[in-house]
């Protein structure tokens, strides 16, 4: 898989090729700011994009902006955004942008590499990964009349691991239980939030957030 790097840290982004390449991914063009990377990129030049979200002039989105644009000229062209703290509203934006191939995730979670490079490759294949902390900070602004409250200590285990992205076999993995005994907690999570269960990943977490976000 091709992917194209914008990162302004000189020591994370050549930490990142390393790191990809070592992965068997293919590092097709790496800059430390977002203009020269949208200067350079070529619709079918690379499979996707890993953003830094603050990078030069002004520090502030120039990653998440340059990913939104990216995906408006080939529509759903997948990206995965770091960042070095939690910031829901880009995570929300970015969701915004389509329901395919976006990720977002605290750039801590790069020293696993493991858990990294899996959710590059569930983004790169159109799924959607959401850090547990941006997860986490959603629910917790959620009122005390919220559905959400709801939710039993294992219902908020199993939503929190459904949005990061993971499938019902993995989710039974990660908590010990059965792929049955997942789909009934799911099956529950979805009724008491209103929502329509889906087989999908990213559309069970894009339901999620929406109504997190509402």
């Amino acid at each position: 898989m091709r992917l194209l790097i914008a990162e302004d840290d000189a020591l994370l982004r050549a930490g990142l090729e390393l790191l990809l390449r070592g992965e068997g991914f293919d590092v097709v063009g790496s800059w430390d700011n977002a203009e020269d990377l949208l200067a350079a990129f070529e619709p079918g030049g690379a499979d996707g994009a890993v953003l830094d979200v603050r990078m030069p002039p002004t520090f502030t989105n120039e990653g998440l902006r340059a990913a939104l644009e990216l995906r408006e000229r080939v529509p759903e062209f997948p990206v995965l955004v770091l960042s070095a703290y939690v910031e829901d509203r880009y995570a929300s934006r970015l969701l915004a942008s389509g329901a395919q191939g976006v990720g977002y995730l605290l750039k801590e979670r790069v020293g696993n590499v493991g858990e990294f490079v899996d959710g590059l490759r569930r983004v790169l294949a159109g799924g959607t990964v959401m850090d547990p902390e941006v997860i986490a900070q959603l629910f917790s602004r959620r009122s005390t009349q919220d559905p959400i409250r709801s939710l039993t200590p294992r219902e908020f285990e199993v939503l929190g691991l459904v949005a990061e992205g993971l499938g019902n076999a993995a989710i039974a993995e990660a908590i010990s239980v059965s792929e049955t005994a997942v789909s009934k907690h799911i099956g529950n999570i979805f009724a008491k939030l209103g929502l329509a269960p889906s087989d999908s990943g990213h559309r069970r977490v894009l339901a999620t957030l929406a109504y997190l976000r509402s």
